[in-house]
């Protein structure tokens, strides 16, 4: 028998309050983190649509900052919106 203590899966959680919940109840040492790697939520409905004019070179920035990130260049873009956002009204 191994010395080794079988590590749990991590559940699947669906909202943020799942994850804050799970972080703040859990004993992380408990569970696997090997796979684990940071995911930003975006749950909420994307109904409105919005178009803009940029520069190329801007928009060849903001793509090359996406991919060094993992994400698609449109959910960078909300990102960066809902950041300034929050920087105007903390």
């Amino acid at each position: 028998m191994s010395d080794k203590k079988r590590l749990k899966n991590l559940p699947r959680l669906n909202s943020d309050k799942e994850a804050e919940d799970f972080v703040d109840s859990a004993d992380l040492s408990e569970f696997d983190l090997s796979g684990f790697r940071p995911v930003n939520f975006e749950f909420e409905n994307k109904s409105a649509t919005i178009s803009m004019r940029l520069p190329e070179s801007q928009l060849a920035l903001i793509k090359a900052e996406a991919k060094k990130r993992g994400m698609p260049y449109q959910r960078f873009i909300r990102e960066m919106i809902q950041r300034g956002m929050k920087a105007l009204h903390p």
